[in-house]
């Protein structure tokens, strides 16, 4: 469908001068100005900080809840976020996939394939975020300010205008001015992946070299430009021979290393504290980055939990949040419907604290013996739907009657 004229483009995803989210990526892929070459990707920490929050929610199964936190088996979303949200993809692989978009280009786009008659839900359809924009019609008073999706197929050229209520948008947690468009982590830290990429450059280069330091050779006499670079180049090649352990000098010829010593210069303690920088902005623990420099077995079940109370708490309620107002009707909303991500995969522990947890929670009647059962992907067993408590416990307001009337007292 066409927006009608006075439609104007509102996608300001870097912040200024009408730059698309195309433009954004060429800028960090292609290098631009003083950025280092090459993708962020590239980079091994931003790299590792994509791949754990990816990994993390792609992990995590999705349940549709009722009002009473009872898992809702019939509904039209239960195979689709289940088993098959569309022709080439798990649950696992999709949700992987959004989040990777959200953390890397700032927004993750899902366009809802609905049946034409029945309305009823068949597909979930990534979209390529750099094929996206956000347009606003600019012409309606700031509260009734319509906006719309358009995806332009860079295969095909064809464009196509989404309705919001046919788009499950997810953004990152910083935004544009209006709130519509998400900025990427990458692009706040242009200025700290550049180092890091150079830093990498420069560690390559040095391998390459054999680890050796530049280094300074001395001979008697007057050599004229060409006759140097010609000794100099045949010294290059014998010290790049990975096969040679000796190399031959000039008659009168000495060679000097210069010393090169990156405990000197705080080499490591710089890139580890850059790297850390990099894995704060994401919320990523540093035991993810194998920094285990201030963790341990003991407190590794502890970590898991701060990581999913200070980083995937957020993701996931991004992510149910917009399900819910997407994907159900409104009677399915009022009627306490709602989607649920299984954390429990995020903070399991090793076998005996998580025994010790699934023990407390059955003695205490928050568990059912089945439910307990069913955390540890066991089968039901007879009789196991029943809540238990000890039998000596009461009511704050009857604690004593058990004793009234004993030792000469009357009772009332």
């Amino acid at each position: 469908m066409k927006i009608i004229d006075g439609v104007k483009r509102f996608f300001r995803n870097a912040g200024d001068g009408g730059i698309v989210l195309s433009d954004v990526h060429d800028f960090f892929f292609r290098g631009a100005g003083t950025q280092a070459e090459g993708a962020d990707l590239s980079e091994i920490t931003y790299f590792t900080c994509l791949k754990t929050l990816g990994e993390s929610i792609g992990k995590m199964p999705v349940y549709l809840m009722d009002g009473n936190k009872k898992r809702v088996m019939e509904h039209e979303t239960t195979r689709i976020l289940s088993i098959q949200p569309n022709s080439i993809m798990t649950p696992l692989q999709f949700f992987t996939t959004l989040e990777y978009h959200r953390n890397h280009y700032g927004n993750a786009y899902v366009m809802i394939e609905r049946d034409r008659m029945s309305a009823k839900l068949k597909n979930l359809h990534i979209l390529n975020p750099q094929c996206v924009q956000v347009w606003v019609n600019n012409t309606d008073s700031y509260v009734d300010r319509r906006y719309f999706y358009r995806y332009v197929d860079n295969r095909t050229g064809k464009e196509y205008w989404i309705a919001p209520d046919d788009m499950l948008h997810l953004r990152a947690w910083i935004t544009d001015d209006t709130g519509l468009v998400g900025k990427s982590v990458r692009q706040i830290l242009a200025e700290n992946m550049a180092g890091n990429k150079a830093t990498q450059r420069f560690l390559n280069d040095l391998y390459r070299k054999g680890l050796t330091a530049n280094a300074v050779v001395k001979y008697v006499g007057d050599l004229k430009k060409p006759a140097q670079d010609e000794m100099l180049r045949r010294i290059d090649a014998q010290a790049r021979d990975n096969s040679r352990r000796l190399i031959t000098l000039p008659v009168g010829a000495d060679i000097q290393t210069l010393d090169l010593k990156l405990t000197d210069s705080q080499f490591y303690e710089l890139k580890r504290y850059s790297a850390l920088q990099v894995a704060a902005a994401f919320g990523v623990n540093p035991d993810h980055l194998n920094d285990y420099t201030k963790s341990s077995y003991n407190n590794s079940a502890m970590q898991n939990l701060q990581f999913y109370v200070n980083t995937l708490l957020y993701n996931v309620s991004l992510y149910e949040q917009e399900m819910n107002r997407k994907l159900l009707t409104e009677k399915e909303q009022t009627e306490g419907k709602g989607f649920k991500f299984n954390v429990w995969v995020i903070l399991r522990g090793d076998p005996s604290q998580q025994a010790d947890i699934l023990q407390k929670m059955v003695q205490s009647a928050i568990y059912s013996p089945n439910e307990a059962r069913a955390r540890l992907d066991s089968p039901p067993c007879d009789g196991g739907d029943v809540h238990m408590v000890n039998g000596s416990y009461v009511k704050l307001e009857d604690i004593g009657k058990a004793y009234a009337g004993r030792g000469g007292e009357k009772s009332d």
